[in-house]
């Protein structure tokens, strides 16, 4: 698994190559690329998840892996406790 930001696919985006989806990454719609997911992979329809990095979808994951990468970049974001 690959650093990423997990986000839902809302709809795919007309045109563009079909490369590219509306994708609700914490609350917030994004265009994203999905141009790197493997041909099988790029037959995404709402509701499916992604990881994102830099813009561009690279990993397809279910909704536990989404929760798995969200906790991991929440762990990664704390402060260190004082008492370490």
């Amino acid at each position: 698994m690959c650093l990423g930001i997990p986000g839902q696919v809302i709809e795919m985006v007309e045109g563009y190559g079909g490369q590219l989806a509306l994708v609700d990454v914490a609350g917030a719609a994004r265009k994203i690329n999905i141009g790197m997911l493997e041909l099988a992979e790029q037959n995404l329809v709402p509701g499916d998840w992604v990881l994102i990095h830099m813009g561009f979808a690279v990993e397809r994951v279910d909704a536990a892996g989404a929760e798995q990468a969200m906790q991991g970049l929440e762990l990664m974001g704390r402060g260190r406790d004082v008492d370490d």
